[in-house]
This record gives C-alpha cells, structure tokens and sequence, in this order.
C-alpha cells in the first residue's frame, strides 16, 4: 500500500505513455534527461535493499544442510565429472540410472560443482540466487503494470516491492530457495515466462511472446507437465488483452506454443533417438520411456494417483479437497496470504470492469490469477504424489497478486468497492495467520494475537481511509496493514533459514508445534517422512503401509514413524570410514563401487566416495533398472565391487528386479560388516 494521490475514477487509470517506468510519469523523468533523478536513485536503493535482504535469507547458514536432497546432489555430482551424466540427469557417473524428472536443474548444479568443486555450497547457492532472479522478476513485472495503470513511478514501484517482499518471505519459496529440488529453478522460469508475457500485452512485439515459449519449455525440462499448469491462464491474457485482432492474437500464440514446444522438445527426441545401450535406463519409468516417464508417473498419474512404481498408494499423500491448501500439512508452507490474493484479484477486475480491452492490469490479474486458481485446484485435488513444498509453485501467483492489488486499490481507497477490498484483504490476512500461528508453540501465544490485533485495526483502517484525512494517519495505517499480513511469513521464513534440511521430502517453519507428533523431526533439523512438518497433525503418510526396504545399515525392516530417510528412501546414509575406505580401494578396477537398493542410499555412498555407485531399481527401488539377469552380467565381467544392504523394497506395482537381486546376492555371496553396515564384496565367486 502507498499512501499516493487518490482519484475519483471508478477503475485503475491507464497510462500506455510509459513502459515500465522509462516514459514520463506524474513522479518520474522523461528517458535521456540529464537532470539528477533523487527520486530514482532512492527508488534503486530500495530496491537493492530488498534483493539484498532476499538474498542474505536465502544464503545465510546454507551450508547447514550439508547436501540437502542427496538424491540430487549426487546426480550433479556425476554430471560434474561425465558429460554423458551431465547431459541425461544420471544418478551416477557410470551411468546406470537417471533421475526421474528431467535434468534442467542438474544441468545449473552439475556446471557449478564443475567450477567451484563438490560441497554444500556449490550445490544450493545457484538455487538461492534463483530465488533472488525470482524476485526480481516479480518487481519488474508488477512495477510495469502499475506503471502503465497509474502513471505515477513511486506508487508503481512500492507494488514492486511489495509483490518481491510477499514472494521473499513465503515461507515455502525459503525453502526451496535454500535447497537444491527443480522447484527453483521451474519458479524461476514461469515467473521469468510471466514476465515475459505481460510485457508482450504491454508492447506489440513478438519476441516477447517467444521468449514466454522458451521459458516455459525449459520450466519443463525441470520438473515436466507441472509448468503446464500456468499456460492457459497465460494464453487467455493474452488472447484477451493483447494488441492487434483476434485472428493476429492466436497466431502469436501459436508461434509461442511452438517455441514452448521446441524447447522442451529437442531434449526428448535426442533422448528417444539415443539407442537404450548408449544412454542411462530413464529413471521412474517401467519400460525405458522417457514419454512414459512424462505421462504415467510424472504426468497423468500425478493426478489419478496411479502411478507405477510408487510406495504410498491409497491415501499416503493426504485426502484431496478444496481446502487441502490450508490444513495442517500446507497451510504453514503457502496459506498466509492466499485468500488476500483472490481477494485482490476479484477487487481488481471489479473495479477495472470498465478498462479497455487492453487494459494491463486486467491481463495481470488473468496472469496471477489464473496461476494461484489452476495451480491451487489441481494441487487440492490430485490424488498422486504430492508434497507440501510442492505449494512453492503458488508463491509467485499469490505475490503478484498482493502486489498488485493492494498499492492499486490503495490508490483508488476514497472509492467504497476499493476501500472494502483492501480491509476484507487486510482481514483475511490476519484471521488466515491467527489460524496458522495457532498450530504451533514455536512463538507463544503473543505473536498471533499481536498479528490478529494489529491486522484487523489495519483492516479498519483500510475500510475507512477516506475519512482518514491526515497524510501521516494513512501511512500508519498502510504500514500497520503491511507488517500484520506479513509477520507470520517473516517468522516462519526466518524459522526456515535458522533450521538445517535434508531428506527428500521437506517442510518450512519451526521444528516445534502443537501438531508435533511421535518421532517428529528434532530440533535443528528438518527432514520429514511424508512432507508433513512439525505442525502435522500426524495425517497419512506412507510409513506404516507396509512395504520393505533395506535400512541404512543394510538390513531390513519395515517403514514405521517419521522422521529420518526411512533406510534411504527419503535420506542418505552417512558411510563409516572404514565403509569408505573399503568402497574407494581398488575402485579403479570397477565401473561400480557399489551396488544398493534405492537412489537415496546410492547417493549417501557416493558423495562419501566421489565414486559411481549403482542405484537398483531407482529412487523407489522398483524400476526393473538393472534386470536380475543384467545384474549377474555386470558382476560376471568384475564391473561391480561390492554391494551394500540386505533386503529390498517392495510395493504393490513396479518392477520386483531389486527385491530378486538382493535376495540372489545374500544366497551367493558371504556378507560381511563394515562400520555397521552389511556388505557383500562380489568377487571370488
């Protein structure tokens, strides 16, 4: 909110003369004046400030959580050392097995481990600087739009900030910024694809439409069909409100969609063309397939929630419905300011219902707002897999929204549509952290209440600002309004950065809570089974369906509880030194270190070592990645040294090939016990 002139137009006023902030404004300087621009340099300032308060978020401490989702780590690991690896997304050097998403971000990891060798640091700075990419993006495309709606460059500016500042401090996006899964990096480019797009509304040139295109193809190279989800509200804004007639409109977007296609396209045709022996088996797929791999269990099984090769089944992630968003599990992650956002965005097209066609704030709102309702929907609805960090997908939606809508509908407050948005908005803010901070113990009892004080008096004031008449009454009311809706997010993003995360699946906010059940995650450290955090009320999960796994140590058991990777499945084992030692003799004499069941256990060995280690069967174990009769083969021509563990994984569907090689390697081979840890060296036989 800004406390800016107000005017009595019934609707955001257009202002096409700017273009983000260059043109004359009612605040700014005509481009190429050579006058001195205080104004803008403070502006600039402000701006510095913020990305330089995202960016010590993101970056302090990073290193606590030591390689964060090993899985990853690993495979960037061995794209830093075989550009084969590098290339595919292989868990391994040798490899084997890729990982099962594309590898868009491996290829961001695999570079920088290149550059600047193997470390925590190495691996998870590229993500927290997407974050700050990410916000800065977001700026820029709720500044231009304000710009263009206001003609005034500082309000247009406080929007920007405001949007960056929502974003930042999501409690989610600091998580995912702090740690190395592809949801940076696909936040990233479908905010940059964002961007993009408002910009091609904004201005009649095409490269921008194709750059939206580029962008989003390579969002879904990081994490595949999900970046599909912003597309249609992406083409329905321009569709509406972009320059030129109809039929010049869809042949741009046309253009667009192809451009999207080529660029997500050229990396499966050369994946589909490379012959199966000259290439890593595609990891989570059943038959080889990296289209099976995109439309089975990345893609429509994600929905359906048949997807082969998974351990959860029946309700291990949750019951679907409308409000999944806000329970225990989400609501922490993304909930804050999400009724605000759809609040704002209604006030907005209210109030802009009389704008032209082209009108850039109407396009914004189907831009934001078409992304928090698709994406929320699909995700409240899914039955598949799904985690709460997920939910950082929304973040940017949601931010440019409040942006948006609260520095606009602030400028048109002596209006009682306006007015009345702004404190349902405010209000909503409040009521929604009142109910979150209540889950938890981690502040006391003060914070929500301080929280639900302040932000309905700012919600008050907001409804009633016109008979505000002081300039210094309406500022304290917009400040007052600003830091109730964001307290919460703030002391759960600084939560976030204060706490180590490591494991597969991951949560933001504090490590205690009411919700905190029996073997929550422990203080200091986040790593949790199901994805639920501490605040969890001990909903589904898969630990105790009843499947097995090898645990760390080698044997077998069942999953039950939380916490820890559950034998490797969700977190890396640390090896013994003398485990690593062993592994690393000879090692030169094998394509393989080792062998292991589970992608997660493979990563722990291999980071220990440097060296390629076998993941059989994949992240689940139940990829037929190698074959029983494959496996013998390898240790038939002395490929594969040892190999660790005693049991397998199993699940209902999926291939059963780890479960027999396992069973094949203790019937054959004498085991033995290094730093805790079952073996089996497989030679001599």
């Amino acid at each position: 909110m800004t406390s800016g002139p107000t005017t009595g137009s019934t609707r955001p006023r257009l202002h096409h003369a700017s273009g983000g902030g260059g043109a004359t404004t009612a605040r700014g300087t005509r481009p190429g004046s050579r006058r001195r621009d205080p104004l803008g340099r403070r502006r600039n300032l402000e701006l510095a400030a913020v990305l330089a308060g995202t960016a010590a978020l993101y970056l302090w401490n990073l290193g606590a959580s030591g390689w964060a989702n090993a899985f990853y780590s690993a495979a960037a690991q061995a794209g830093s050392q075989d550009w084969t690896a590098w290339f595919f997304g292989s868990s391994d050097a040798a490899n084997s097995i890729t990982v099962d998403k594309p590898p868009a971000s491996l290829w961001v990891m695999g570079l920088s481990v290149r550059l600047f060798g193997l470390n925590p640091w190495s691996i998870l700075v590229p993500q927290a600087l997407m974050g700050v990419a990410a916000a800065w993006l977001l700026y820029l495309s709720v500044r231009r739009t304000a710009v263009h709606a206001t003609g005034d460059a500082t309000a247009a500016h406080r929007a920007g900030l405001l949007g960056a500042a929502v974003l930042a401090l999501t409690p989610v996006a600091t998580l995912m910024f702090r740690f190395n899964n592809p949801d940076a990096l696909l936040v990233l480019l479908m905010t940059a694809a964002a961007y993009a797009v408002l910009r091609a509304v904004q201005e009649d040139r095409l490269r921008w439409l194709l750059l939206a295109g580029v962008f989003l193809g390579f969002g879904f190279l990081a994490k595949q069909l999900q970046v599909l989800l912003v597309v249609p509200g992406f083409a329905v804004a321009y569709a509406v409100a972009g320059p030129g007639r109809l039929g010049r409109r869809l042949l741009r977007l046309a253009a667009a969609g192809a451009a999207m296609v080529v660029s997500a396209g050229w990396w499966l045709v050369a994946v589909q063309l490379t012959p199966a022996g000259m290439r890593p088996y595609i990891g989570g797929s059943q038959d080889n397939s990296i289209l099976e791999l995109t439309l089975g269990y990345n893609g429509l099984g994600r929905l359906t929630g048949d997807e082969t090769g998974s351990v959860g089944g029946g309700n291990g992630w949750g019951v679907p419905g409308l409000f999944r968003m806000f329970n225990n599990e989400f609501g922490g992650q993304i909930a804050w300011l999400l009724p605000s956002a759809l609040i704002f965005a209604a006030g907005l097209l209210w109030v802009g219902r009389r704008a032209p066609r082209t009108d850039p704030v109407r396009a914004s709102v189907l831009v934001w707002g078409s992304w928090v309702l698709v994406t929320g929907l699909v995700f409240s609805f899914m039955a598949g897999i799904i985690h709460p960090y997920y939910a950082v997908a929304l973040a940017p939606g949601i931010a440019g929204l409040t942006g948006l809508g609260a520095v606009l509908l602030w400028q048109h407050r002596q209006q009682a549509a306006a007015a009345i948005v702004l404190g349902a908005a405010v209000a909503a803010a409040a009521l929604t952290a009142f109910s979150l901070l209540g889950t938890t113990s981690a502040y006391g009892p003060w914070l929500r209440w301080v929280v639900l004080a302040g932000g309905l008096a700012g919600a008050a004031g907001a409804g009633f600002s016109k008979f505000l008449g002081m300039r210094s009454v309406q500022r304290a009311t917009a400040a007052l309004a600003i830091t109730a809706s964001l307290a919460g997010p703030l002391a759960y993003s600084i939560s976030t950065a204060s706490t180590a995360h490591s494991g597969a699946i991951v949560s933001a906010g504090p490590t205690a809570g009411f919700g905190a059940g029996p073997g929550g995650a422990p203080a200091g450290v986040r790593n949790s089974l199901n994805g639920s955090g501490p605040n969890s009320t001990g909903g589904s999960s898969i630990a105790g369906q009843g499947f097995r796994q090898p645990n760390a140590q080698g044997g077998t058991g069942f999953a039950g509880g939380r916490g820890g990777g559950v034998g490797g499945l969700l977190g890396a084992p640390t090896p013994s030194a003398d485990l690593v030692a062993a592994l690393k003799s000879s090692a030169s004499s094998y394509t393989w270190a080792a062998a292991v069941v589970g992608s997660n256990n493979a990563a722990g060995y291999q980071l220990a070592t440097e060296l390629p280690v076998m993941a059989v069967g994949g992240f689940n174990g139940t990829d037929p990645s190698p074959t029983l009769a494959q496996f013998q083969d390898l240790v038939a021509r002395g490929e594969i040294h040892y190999f660790i563990g005693g049991g397998a994984m199993r699940s209902t569907t999926g291939s059963d090939a780890a479960t027999r090689i396992a069973e094949w390697v203790a019937a054959n081979y004498t085991s033995q016990i290094m730093g805790g840890t079952t073996v089996y060296e497989l030679t001599g036989h």
